[in-house]
């Protein structure tokens, strides 16, 4: 499975959602590879993911895709990544 953490650059926000995303999958015992990207990469970085996860500010930015779209609020709230995770993956 893979799962692609999106940001504006593809450094900063993304390499945060990334981490914090292993370890909610690591807590769901469920295995993925997760890689960071940015917006404009996402049509390659993206085109086998099974999940993209992003901010409510890109959301518009992601080109169409038949992975499903998580919107994470706040990147450093485990409880909400990991639930969200749950969600789009249980």
């Amino acid at each position: 499975m893979k799962i692609v953490a999106v940001c504006g650059a593809g450094v900063g926000t993304s390499g945060i959602l990334k981490v914090n995303a292993e370890r909610a999958l690591a807590r769901l015992d469920i295995e993925a590879d997760v890689t960071a990207s940015d917006v404009a990469s996402l049509a390659t970085t993206a085109a086998d993911a099974q999940v993209i996860l992003t901010s409510p500010e890109l959301v518009d930015k992601i080109p169409p895709t038949w992975a499903d779209i998580v919107v994470v609020q706040n990147y450093v709230d485990m409880a909400e990544i990991e639930q969200k995770l749950f969600d789009a993956l249980g």
